[in-house]
């Protein structure tokens, strides 16, 4: 895998921190905190869509 930046962990209350890492070659990382050894993989394209919507809140519902 690539040299992966980590961002700090995203923790809820009660809830599983979550870390987003970047590459150099554009592929974005979503990996829950402690097992970033085996991140869900896409472009930074995706993870850019991902978070616009749901800053939108297309995902208000899971809440």
């Amino acid at each position: 895998m690539d040299d992966i930046t980590w961002e700090e962990p995203f923790c809820g209350e009660g809830a599983s921190c979550f870390r987003l890492g970047t590459d150099a070659t554009g592929n974005a990382y979503i990996a829950i905190a402690g097992e970033e050894e085996t991140p869900l993989t896409d472009s930074r394209d995706a993870l850019r869509r991902m978070i616009i919507d749901i800053k939108a809140g297309k995902a208000d519902h899971l809440l």
